[in-house]
């Protein structure tokens, strides 16, 4: 970030959703693309507040919207991580690079799946082309995250069937050699394990 007095005032506009100040401080020359002292870009910081007037703003400023910051969040993972449907949808829209990763080295696919935000999982499923297989930093794909770290329950089982419907591979393991059939009758996920074994687990 420069020294310059718009910047800040930018960046402090867009974190408290002010869109004229947003427009004045772009008017005085601030950096569309500045960031503060955690990397994170004025985007980023409307995105925390679901400003979506400002975040729309900034798109059609365009704004960097795939910058990351010093946690490796940017609108998109944040709206993948938060259960933040319109906001994952504006940055798909806008052209988002679906293959920035989390700190823990996953797609936007992998937190929501983690999470049981299924509305996020349906959308990135049915109208993007986001790596539904990618293996994160613990070995676990998307599939594997939902099963191990959900509770078995409705959410979690549709969630199990849009992924092998959109291509998640049953017999992908975890880095321990353990496939989603096991670790789910491990977990007593009965429901699940059914699921599975239908896509030749």
């Amino acid at each position: 970030m420069t020294d310059n007095g718009a910047d800040q005032r930018y960046l402090d506009a867009a974190a408290a959703g002010d869109l004229e100040a947003v427009k004045a401080a772009l008017a005085d020359g601030a950096d569309k693309d500045a960031v503060d002292h955690e990397e994170a870009s004025a985007i980023l910081l409307a995105t925390r507040g679901r400003y979506l007037d400002v975040v729309r703003a900034l798109i059609a400023e365009g704004v960097d919207i795939d910058a990351q910051d010093q946690t490796c969040f940017n609108p998109f993972i944040h709206g993948c991580i938060f259960d933040d449907l319109e906001i994952v949808q504006l940055m798909v829209e806008a052209g988002t690079d679906l293959k920035r990763l989390t700190r823990m080295g996953g797609n936007g696919l992998t937190p929501a799946a983690e999470k049981g935000h299924l509305e996020v999982v349906r959308y990135l499923l049915e109208n993007t082309r986001i790596n539904v297989n990618l293996t994160n930093n613990l070995g676990w794909t998307a599939l594997i995250e939902t099963i191990i770290l959900g509770d078995g329950g409705p959410v979690r089982q549709q969630t199990v069937e849009l992924l092998l419907a959109h291509g998640a591979k049953p017999g992908m393991t975890d880095e321990w050699g353990v496939s989603p059939v096991e670790l789910a009758r491990k977990r007593g996920f009965d429901e699940i394990v059914a699921i599975l074994e239908r896509h030749q687990a």
